[in-house]
């Protein structure tokens, strides 16, 4: 049985609650990394269907950036914070006050800065799961790509193994001032994790 189909409103509520507070932690971080008030907000969550991942970030041509990595642990995973360019740019000039030096391409300090940025997101998204799951799940080592979206999941296939074929998408908003930032982060547990996860939150029966 598809377990979203059984979802509720309610259901989806811990879920986002889950966002949240992984924002809040990533935001704290984030603030004490780059010395300046970082704020995020979670304006959304929900389930969607492996193939819909790349509709959702622009479609499957579309270049971006993307941090993925693999949670291994109790209830095993793939990892995706996917940016447009354009948010990329956003980011790096304005919340983290670098200028693009290069408009062909990012620096090694540019793309250093981006991936510890999706590291430290998907570590406190990650964490946040952990606690209300009472679940063992620890990340791997976060690799940075940059290419269309259908390429980059592609990759993550043959990098990670068969993927689940349910996502959970929460969009994360970075507020620095007026300043606004947009980007994906996307959880692809594996097909057996999804009843451990669920079942962890109260939201059904494995």
């Amino acid at each position: 049985m598809d377990v979203f189909s059984r979802l509720e409103d309610f259901q989806l509520d811990v879920l986002k609650e889950v966002g949240n507070i992984g924002a809040g932690h990533a935001a704290t971080a984030l603030s004490t990394l780059l010395d300046k008030p970082i704020d995020m907000l979670v304006p959304k969550v929900r389930m969607l269907p492996f193939e819909e991942i790349c509709d959702s970030v622009g479609g499957a041509e579309t270049v971006v950036l993307a941090i993925f990595l693999r949670v291994e642990g109790d209830a095993p995973g793939n990892m995706f914070f996917i940016l447009d360019l354009d948010a990329a740019n956003n980011m790096l000039q304005d919340l983290i006050g670098l200028s693009i030096s290069d408009q062909d391409g990012y620096s090694e300090l540019e793309l250093s800065a981006l991936n510890e940025i999706g590291n430290i997101l998907a570590g406190s998204y990650l964490s946040s799961l952990a606690d209300f799951t009472n679940l063992n799940m620890q990340p791997t080592v976060p690799a940075l790509a940059i290419d269309m979206a259908g390429a980059i999941l592609s990759y993550g296939l043959l990098q990670f193994g068969q993927m689940g074929d349910q996502a959970l998408l929460i969009d994360t908003k970075f507020l620095e001032g007026e300043n606004e930032v947009q980007g994906h982060f996307f959880l692809i547990p594996d097909p057996e994790s999804f009843g451990k996860i669920f079942s962890a939150l109260g939201v059904v029966s494995p």
